[in-house]
């Protein structure tokens, strides 16, 4: 996906900047439910689920009024990792760790829209991948799943109890 291309999901960030209602509802609509879901299941309730995306809708809301943010990625996959990361930074906060996730630096390195679309294009090879994996057939699939987790084709060999040579010669092949 090319980076630098703006997404139609920008409409969302359109919306926020023109104060547009209708856009609101839909955000909380469309792509709240699974924030609140994540925190919920990650040692939070509702209510701080609700606190954390009225933050982030405010960042959001005043990254978009000062021009300062053209969308990449699906807007969904931007709030959810915003919220997430700001969910996390709550948790280990109030845990009184000393560990902190540094938002300041990743965002001088890279912006929280490129990390997305990168977390995104690793899921879309991911994706790929997995269907790839499933058309090969079964006795391809084992020896590429030992190959993954052993640390040599000796012991592939002998885990499926057939020659090195066959190993070999299948995984060249895959």
């Amino acid at each position: 996906m090319d980076q630098n291309r703006i997404h139609p999901d920008q409409k969302y960030i359109d919306g926020l900047a023109a104060n547009d209602s209708v856009v609101i509802e839909m955000i909380y609509k469309k792509f709240a439910p699974k924030v609140v879901q994540f925190i919920t299941n990650n040692s939070g309730d509702k209510d701080q689920a609700q606190d954390v995306i009225q933050e982030i809708m405010i960042l959001l809301f005043n990254q978009a009024k000062a021009g300062k943010l053209q969308l990449t990625c699906p807007f969904d996959a931007y709030f959810f990792l915003l919220c997430k990361r700001k969910w996390l930074n709550e948790l280990k906060n109030s845990a009184n760790k000393g560990v902190t996730i540094y938002e300041n630096v990743v965002s001088i390195n890279e912006s929280a829209h490129e990390l997305v679309a990168q977390a995104e294009e690793f899921d879309e090879k991911q994706k790929l991948f997995d269907s790839m994996f499933q058309k090969l057939g079964e006795k391809c699939q084992e020896v590429l799943k030992l190959s993954f987790s052993l640390k040599s084709m000796e012991e592939v060999a002998q885990k499926l109890n057939v020659t090195y040579g066959y190993v070999r010669k299948r995984n060249r092949y895959v």
